[in-house]
């Protein structure tokens, strides 16, 4: 289990080495998490819809990190599905961060609190 100051570091340093079962373990270990209602770009996300994709970008707001930390918070899901594939359809939320950045997420309460 990392610590978020390891996370942070890890995500600055060695990017290629996020994993993202890790980071939610990591938000899951430090944080409290309440499901909530987020807009990312055209992406209108419901409470307990794409919670991985919530807890990520809460974390990094939080944390402050640039988008491309943060992108690199979703690991394979950023680095395989996403950059090897730009013209698929999927992981909107990572799409939709890479076109909008932070200006293009907005969500309607706080999800994540220190534990």
């Amino acid at each position: 289990m990392l610590s978020v100051s390891e996370l942070i570091k890890l995500v600055r340093t060695s990017p290629e080495k996020v994993n993202f079962r890790d980071v939610i373990a990591t938000i899951d270990e430090h944080y409290n998490f309440t499901p909530t209602a987020f807009r990312n770009g055209d992406q209108h996300n419901g409470v307990g819809e794409n919670n991985g994709s919530c807890k990520i970008l809460s974390f990094a707001k939080l944390n402050e990190l640039t988008v491309d930390e943060t992108l690199n918070l979703f690991g394979d899901f950023y680095r395989m599905d996403v950059l090897q594939h730009p013209d698929n359809s999927d992981h909107q939320n990572i799409r939709q961060f890479m076109a909008h950045g932070w200006g293009g997420v907005d969500f309607t309460a706080a999800a994540l609190t220190s534990k």
